[in-house]
């Protein structure tokens, strides 16, 4: 591994000077804590010998019923305490979807616990017994003492030199062991970089357990297509699983007593699974690319960088849309046991520039270290913090590291599922199953879906539903009863021909009101444009798993250059879609790249009462300005200049304020 010390420095400093968690060295004394009690109390009553001593005993009684801390609740295990750690633990478990990383020897408001080493036994058995009522398992990751050094606990116990120090600190991994398929956790991870950064290699060295020959071999059962194993280059959005069991296990051939792993096996044994979505690294197979980040609602993206290779190409662009999508990135530097070392030096120096840039923003953190590891994987929910590895898919050098990353990662997804609410799934995929019918496959965004559940398809071509009925429901390949939002599933339809059904279409429940649209209106920005753009420019805009041409109708200013910010509506080329306010979205059209976020839709019916409202402003105008006017008007009394028909911003956008004067469109 090489990087400079003033870079490891600097991160291990940003780890521990974390405002969100105070370091473990840091401590309030006594003194000070009385003084402060002291302080705030007023000393102008005279305070006799009784009031004294009923405060005493009303302060002994709420001590006796303050909750306890956490070293007294892992130490004296009573009633009292075990109900107490059953209670939070349970409440860290409901909030990390099935899983915790409890750091043991630190209080909640950062205190030491001073735990020495001979205690670690009865603290873990006690949080054991507590974990086991929930039905979880515990596994402990690795372990400190107060002099710095670190070590992996064993079965066998503790090592001498941490038996040695006085104080000791642990990282447990506290997570639900496997019960049904359906409450099984998923992470969806997008896996982006340049041609030959190693990402379909890299994904079959995780996958598949077995390392790389140098020349591709880990990554042709990757491959969907002929071409793809010819050229080596993938071009269609590939998807594979890694499972993780309820200790933290991954989940190989030998593990399961099988010579080969199946989706179905991984899914059996695995508490957590992975979900890689393997994207396109070449430029003409940008569009599925930038599909495949939009429309699977991706939890994290892994960024791959081939080290001899540096930043190049499709590098910078990916990195791009991981930003504008606001999801979070981490790197992987591949190749690192045939880069030179001043190659290495110079990409990582390079990197290190993109990534503190100004239109980045990023905190570079290099992971070197089991402890920088679990520290980074708990924090990585800040979106500054970018955590940073260097792997050899040869030798395996670094991968350890990796996987243990991926085996603590966990999402931050509250409030952004919800499967109390009506459904709605977006397909990203459909297929032909002899012998089952049409299925698509995508992604549940609200609600839940069982089997026999009536959906409404659509739109179609002409902006229509239909209702379907859902015979079968599948997730990881593995047949399940129901699915929540949040989870990847593929349905398997009734009576609907797959001729009838595209990416990009929706199903949803009847409570909802299944409405497509033709015209939107978003509040944007040009993230780089060559020249200007006006009325009637047209791009591919991406909305969730919706991808179609749209042109700009009105804008709140006549032109819009690179860096500027605006409400444009836009309005589809082909056909109707079905669009929700606040999705994020991103349109592009060669090298002019913009983003933002859908503010209003239209209905057809407001869209042909606006027009109305606008063929009526302008007789009126056209009225009020006869003979002092000496622009041409046509058979209706309409105005025109220059050949186009004069409507102002305010009839294309009612409502909004604007000094803009009028444009022809």
């Amino acid at each position: 591994m090489i990087t400079s010390d003033g870079k490891q420095n600097n991160s291990r400093s940003l780890l521990s000077t974390s405002p969100d968690k105070p370091s473990a060295g840091w401590s309030v004394s006594a003194a000070a804590a009385l003084a402060q009690r002291l302080a705030s109390t007023s000393l102008d009553e005279p305070l006799e010998d009784e009031h004294i001593q009923n405060a005493s005993v009303d302060e002994a009684e709420k001590d006796d019923e303050a909750p306890a801390t956490g070293k007294e609740l892992y130490l004296h295990p009573t009633p009292t305490n075990s109900a107490q750690l059953l209670r939070q633990l349970e409440a860290r478990l409901n909030s990390g979807m099935g899983e915790t990383l409890l750091e043991l020897g630190v209080e909640d408001d950062g205190n030491p616990m001073n735990l020495e080493a001979e205690d670690l036994n009865t603290c873990v058995e006690t949080i054991e017994a507590a974990a086991d009522k929930l039905g979880a398992d515990v596994t402990i990751l690795n372990q400190t003492n107060s002099l710095g050094s670190a070590s992996t606990i064993t079965a066998e116990g503790t090592d001498d030199a941490l038996s040695a120090s006085k104080f000791v600190y642990a990282h447990l991994l506290i997570r639900k062991r496997p019960g049904k398929v359906e409450d099984m956790m998923e992470l969806r991870i997008c896996v982006v970089g340049n041609v030959d950064a190693g990402k379909s290699t890299l994904l079959g060295v995780l996958t598949k357990n077995v390392l790389d020959d140098g020349r591709g071999r880990a990554r042709l059962n990757l491959f969907r297509h002929k071409h793809e194993v010819e050229s080596g280059r993938t071009s269609s959005v590939g998807l594979e699983i890694m499972g993780f069991t309820s200790k933290g296990q991954i989940i190989t051939p030998a593990l399961i007593g099988k010579s080969k792993l199946a989706w179905d096996d991984i899914c059996a044994e695995a508490s957590k699974v992975l979900s890689f979505i393997d994207l396109a690294g070449h430029e003409k197979y940008l569009k599925t690319t930038v599909f495949g980040m939009t429309g699977t609602s991706p939890d994290f993206v892994m960024l791959m960088i081939g080290s001899n290779a540096g930043i190049i190409g499709m590098t910078k662009e990916h990195l791009g849309l991981a930003l504008a999508l606001n999801v979070p990135v981490f790197i992987v530097i591949t190749k690192i046991d045939m880069c030179p070392k001043n190659v290495l030096e110079s990409t990582i120096s390079q990197l290190t520039k993109i990534l503190k840039s100004s239109g980045c923003r990023k905190i570079p953190i290099f992971l070197n270290s089991v402890v920088d590891v679990l520290t980074t994987a708990g924090n990585f929910v800040s979106e500054r913090v970018c955590p940073i590895f260097q792997v050899s898919n040869v030798t395996g050098e670094g991968l350890d590291l990796l996987k243990l990353f991926m085996n603590v990662l966990h999402a931050n997804s509250a409030g952004k599922y919800d499967s109390t609410q009506p459904t709605e799934y977006d397909i990203t995929d459909t297929f032909s199953v002899p012998g089952v019918g049409t299925v698509v496959s995508g992604t549940i965004i609200t609600g839940s879906v069982h089997v026999g559940d009536q959906l409404m398809l659509g739109p179609d071509s002409n902006g229509h539903f239909m209702p379907t009925i859902v015979k079968s429901i599948q997730r990881k390949r593995v047949n399940v009863p129901v699915a929540f939002a949040g989870q990847s599933a593929s349905f398997a339809l009734k009576k609907v021909k797959r001729a009838g059904i595209r990416k990009g279409m929706v199903m949803l429940s009847k409570s909802l009101e299944a409405k497509a649209v033709y015209e939107f209106e978003a509040e944007i920005l040009v993230l780089y444009h060559s020249t200007t753009i006006s009325q009637k420019y047209q791009a591919m805009l991406h909305c969730g798993c919706v991808r179609q041409t749209a042109k700009i109708i009105g804008m709140d200013k006549q032109v819009l250059r690179t860096g500027d910010r605006a409400f444009v509506r836009f309005r589809f080329i082909q056909h109707p879609e079905y669009l929700k306010i606040g999705t994020r979205l991103l349109f592009r059209e060669g090298r002019t790249k913009g983003v933002g976020k859908v503010t209003r839709v239209f209905s057809d019916a407001e869209v042909l009462a606006m027009k109305g409202d606008q063929t009526a402003n302008a007789i009126d105008s056209t009225k009020v300005q006869h003979g002092t006017d000496s622009a041409p008007s046509d058979k209706k009394g309409r105005r025109r200049r220059h050949g186009h028909l004069e409507f102002s911003n305010a009839d294309l956008f009612p409502g909004m304020q604007s000094n803009v004067p009028s444009v022809a469109v």
